[in-house]
């Protein structure tokens, strides 16, 4: 798939679960290896492995069912994930001297757009893994049926993710979707209807990332180059905005650092003000500074940031949704999924037969149709990078860690108006996981306030599954 669509493309085809033992071995071999060297990941540490040793147990026993619903804050989370499960799970069941029958793996649903950006060969060997896709912004009947069936009868537990994308932050859960809540209830549904007795649990499961040594040197040489490619002058304190630093008082950072702050927020200012001029001149959307100036002068720096943040993501959500048709209701998660649906529907083409039997005259027409859309999804890309910055992220925990994180961000955006390919993320040095497996929820317990009250059911338990991530984060 190109980075720019231009020509109309064949429906996109269900790709069914297909775990094969032998592509399984070769990742097991392959991956510890490539999550150390070339993702950076050099270790996998896991708090309360038990749990999940037990668990099994009991799944391969025939007395429970269950779901890992894991954080996602990075695209690295699946060599992480994959090593929890294929490794530190088996080791911890050493140590406990208990027999786990082999593979210990999992069923895992992804998005059905990362075949899309990572190729077709990415998709292959997903399935062959045991992954099973989902189109996140329309009811995907393959897809559930799938994950439907792989959590009843399954020969593996699943795993999801309750958040639906990444959002770049390891300490900040997105809002989480009610997808996982309404899975463990139709497993227990389906368990009651085949009169089988095993009880339905989701497995909160909390993730982390931590340099092995903070980055400072790294962060600096990405600063310059952002700098660089906005064209800002160099750094110095008549160019930098200021920052409270009663709030900093009492933390490790140190003068050098709070400077590196200081210059990413400016890099920040700088990009909003270039979006909000780009969005107010050629798409219409009040975004013009001058509306901004009249905040209210006691807010912070970052208060304002954060305010004009969220009214460029909403002109930019706006300027897709006019171009498909769409109405702009619900959270942004929400008109993001829409907006990628419409995108998909008119590139992806389910109601043309053939695409290769098109007369020239209508394949040019459904070719400029696709890459009209594709060209509005960019709006839409450009606000998933950003979907959970606080502007205050920092400032509450200024680490190096979350320095990181946001410079990233902000490198995923220079590099998208650059016109660049934005999954291509440098590496800013070595970093550890750390996984953290909660306490398990049943669903079997709420399954008598399902039958009476199931959309009161289903919202409790997606709280109750959000709280659980949240409580992980120290």
């Amino acid at each position: 798939m190109p980075d720019f669509i231009t020509q109309v493309q064949p429906p996109l085809v269900f790709i069914p679960p297909q775990f094969n033992p032998i592509v399984y071995q070769a990742a097991r071999l392959v991956l510890p290896w490539w999550t150390s060297w070339r993702v950076q990941i050099v270790d996998v540490k896991v708090r309360n492995p038990e749990r999940l040793v037990d668990l099994y147990q009991q799944f391969q026993a025939e007395k429970i069912r269950f779901m890992m619903a894991f954080r996602h804050p990075s695209v690295n989370d699946p060599f992480s994930l994959f090593s929890l499960i294929s490794q530190r799970v088996p080791e911890a069941a050493h140590r406990q001297g208990v027999a786990l029958r082999k593979p210990v793996h999992a069923y895992f649903i992804y998005d059905r757009g990362i075949p899309l950006w990572a190729g077709k060969p990415i998709g292959w060997f997903l399935s062959q893994l045991g992954g099973t896709p989902i189109r996140r912004g329309k009811v995907d009947l393959p897809g559930l049926r799938s994950i439907r069936q792989l959590f009843v009868d399954g020969q593996f537990p699943l795993a999801a993710a309750p958040e639906g994308a990444t959002n770049g932050h390891t300490e900040i859960v997105s809002p989480i979707e009610p997808g996982i809540a309404q899975f463990g209830f139709w497993c227990a549904e389906d368990l009651q209807k085949a009169q089988r007795t095993e009880k339905v649990l989701i497995v909160p499961i909390g993730l982390r990332y931590h340099y092995v040594t903070p980055p400072w040197s790294a962060i600096e040489q990405l600063l310059s180059q952002l700098e660089t490619d906005c064209g800002l002058p160099p750094a110095s304190e008549a160019t930098l905005p200021q920052v409270n630093l009663t709030a900093l008082s009492n933390t490790q950072i140190d003068a050098s650092q709070i400077l590196l702050y200081r210059r990413l927020l400016r890099i920040g200012e700088y990009l909003l003000t270039l979006m909000e001029q780009f969005y107010s001149k050629y798409y219409h959307q009040p975004l013009k500074t001058t509306e901004v100036a009249a905040v209210d002068e006691e807010q912070s720096f970052n208060n304002q940031i954060a305010i004009r943040l969220e009214r460029l993501l909403n002109a930019a959500l706006t300027v897709a949704e006019s171009h498909f048709g769409l109405s702009s209701k619900g959270t942004v998660t929400d008109r993001c999924r829409r907006i990628e649906q419409a995108g998909w529907d008119q590139i992806f083409r389910e109601d043309i037969d053939n695409v290769a039997h098109l007369p020239p005259t209508e394949r040019g027409l459904a070719d400029r149709i696709a890459e009209e859309a594709d060209l509005r999804l960019w709006h839409m890309r450009l606000v998933e990078t950003f979907v959970s910055v606080t502007g205050h992220y920092i400032l509450e925990k200024p680490t190096a860690d979350r320095l990181a994180e946001t410079l990233l961000l902000l490198w995923d955006t220079v590099t998208r108006l650059k016109g660049k390919d934005a999954t291509k993320r440098p590496s800013l040095g070595k970093q550890w996981a750390e996984i953290t497996i909660g306490e398990p929820i049943s669903v079997s317990d709420r399954w008598p306030e399902y039958q009476t009250k199931r959309r009161q059911a289903v919202a409790t338990l997606t709280q109750d599954l959000q709280t659980a991530l949240e409580q992980m984060i120290d």
